[in-house]
């Protein structure tokens, strides 16, 4: 990237050369013709046949600097002009959304949908940590995404000691675990409060060292405590969230103070709208009612701000922290951010510094991956919510909460099943639910006629033969059978069959509560009796014999929730 060591002037910006390419959507390397030069080393690309210095000239093809290629191209006849096609402009619905739900993953889909060409130099810039076998070992294209979104409270950085606690070896203070669903129409970023009482479960870690340590868990405390306290790693962090909900992540990112205040500035500033004037002594906070661009130290003193919002506690904070990252996202989503070459440089240069990913994510290629599974996402249908709590009874001064065991459970459940917290429409999705449904609609056969053999793929050790015996004793099937263990694990309960047996199929998923979408037609198998029989597997979803599995088609209620195209004003 450097300008002088091509023979330009000293005063060219390198982020200049850059010039978006209409038929591929990213931008390339464009650099004008010069005087001739000396041999650049590197790779090049052979000359055409007969190609020679007469009657043509050279241009640069996208490289990695420092592997300059060149082509020969015809020059135009003499007289003439060089005509181009007109190239068709891309429609606005099809331009890439950048957005995710926390800072870290903002970042890498500026840093990497670019398609910036200097990937060594930006791989040396991103820092990993070994997930230490916390997460499911990385994201899938063709699956929901997990991802977990950690920023600490460290003060390493210039400006950041003048904050409070300016020796915080870094705790969970602001994690969001951002579901991406699976066919990338919706997502559900869901705060997780720092001073939430949780169980930190024993954690397997590598330290800074190198050395490998279990840390002992600890119960009843708060949920800061899994990152930093007693040496700590994200993957504890990673392991504490599993425990809570249920919900393993695929993949976490951590962010301290200073990446706050370098994105806001990589990206010009961030709108927020404030409902009465703020004058925080301990956040620094200081902005009148209204909506203001904010950036650097005052985006960082807006994120800590709570004791000036509110209730004055930490879900108050919350609220002000998606706000921003809303704000943030609709930013770098808008195109004065996509179509300038030089904030989105300043993007990949700040982000991949910025942020901290474990180690299934240690490359800018496979921050690109993840960052295109995320760009498909529509702002509108991003919903920022917080995990329903209570004021904790033990405490008479009231500093934390406990989980709401009445509510939290359904919220966890519908991220689990992927089911939209917005009101999310396409036709393919309705007609895909419409052909599970019509699955359970005809004739249903008696218990005593359902032939079954019962698989364990996933659910608890002992699930196959407490549904033998339940679905025996019961309900009235008495030809079924325990057939031990699956081949693999299944997230989620299914029954096949063969059309023939398609009346047995729906009577047991009546029995069990399956859903049409649990119902696989296929073909039958036999059982240790030599006769055909359909198949049950349960999987990771099964809760108990006689525990309904119907999958919900509606996301249950919650006190607060804001989506990301929407501005809110803090009161």
């Amino acid at each position: 990237m450097d300008a002088q060591g091509r023979g330009r002037a000293d005063n060219i910006d390198p982020a200049d050369q850059w010039v978006l390419n209409p038929n591929t959507g990213e931008y390339e390397l464009r650099l004008t013709p010069s005087a001739p030069q000396s041999p650049v080393p590197g790779p090049r690309r052979p000359a055409s046949p007969g190609a020679g210095t007469a009657g043509t000239r050279e241009s640069v093809s996208p490289e990695i600097p420092g592997q300059r290629r060149r082509r020969a191209e015809p020059e135009p006849p003499a007289g003439r002009r060089s005509r181009r096609q007109p190239v068709k402009k891309k429609s606005k619905a099809k331009k890439v959304l950048l957005w995710t739900g926390g800072t870290m993953a903002f970042v890498l889909v500026a840093a990497s949908a670019a398609g910036y060409l200097y990937i060594k130099h930006l791989n040396d810039n991103i820092t990993s940590v070994s997930d230490d076998g916390a997460s499911t070992g990385g994201f899938s294209k063709d699956k929901a995404i997990n991802l977990l979104i950690i920023g600490t409270d460290k003060r390493t950085g210039s400006g950041n000691e003048g904050y409070g606690d300016a020796g915080s070896v870094g705790h969970a203070d602001t994690t969001i675990l951002l579901h991406i669903s699976k066919d990338r129409s919706n997502a559900t970023a869901l705060s997780i409060p720092r001073d939430l009482i949780v169980d930190v479960p024993d954690c397997q870690t590598q330290q800074s060292d190198g050395t490998e340590k279990v840390i002992a868990g600890t119960e009843n405390v708060r949920f800061n405590t899994s990152l930093g306290q007693d040496g700590r790693t994200a993957s504890c962090t990673v392991r504490t969230v599993t425990e809570l909900t249920g919900i393993q992540a695929d993949n976490f990112m951590v962010a301290d103070f200073n990446a706050v205040k370098t994105l806001t500035d990589a990206v010009g500033g961030v709108e927020v709208c404030l409902g009465k004037d703020i004058d925080d002594k301990q956040s620094h906070l200081k902005l009148t009612k209204g909506t203001h661009q904010i950036s650097g130290e005052t985006a960082l003193a807006f994120v800590r701000t709570r004791h000036s919002v509110g209730f004055g506690g930490d879900l108050s904070r919350i609220q002000l922290q998606q706000q921003f990252l809303s704000a943030l996202m609709r930013k770098l989503s808008s195109n004065s951010t996509l179509t300038s070459p030089t904030k989105l440089l300043k993007l990949a240069e700040v982000g991949t510094k910025a942020l901290t990913v474990d180690s299934q994510l240690d490359s800018i290629g496979k921050l690109k991956d993840l960052g295109l599974e995320l760009g498909k996402l529509n702002p509108k249908n991003l919903t920022f919510t917080t995990i329903p709590v209570l004021d904790n009874p033990a405490e008479k001064v009231k500093a934390t909460v406990v989980l709401n065991e009445t509510k939290a459970p359904a919220v966890f459940q519908a991220i689990k099943d992927d089911v939209s917290f917005t009101a999310v429409k396409k036709k393919q999705a309705q007609a895909s639910k419409d052909a599970a449904a019509a699955r359970l609609e005809g004739s249903k056969s008696t218990a005593a006629e359902v032939r079954v053999r019962i698989l364990n793929g996933g659910a608890p050790a002992g699930s196959a033969q407490e549904t033998l015996s339940w679905l025996q004793n019961q309900e009235g099937v008495l030809k079924s059978e325990n057939a031990g263990n699956a081949d693999a694990e299944l997230s989620r309960t299914t029954l096949e069959y063969a059309p023939a047996q398609a009346a047995q199929a729906r009577e047991l998923a009546s029995l069990m509560g399956l859903s049409g979408s649990a119902m696989k037609p296929g073909k039958s198998v036999i059982n240790s009796q030599g006769l055909p029989a359909i198949t049950l597997t349960l999987g990771k979803d099964f809760q108990g014999a006689g525990v309904s599995l119907t999958t919900p088609t509606k996301a249950p209620d919650v006190d607060s929730k804001t989506t990301a195209d929407k501005v809110t004003c803090a009161k």
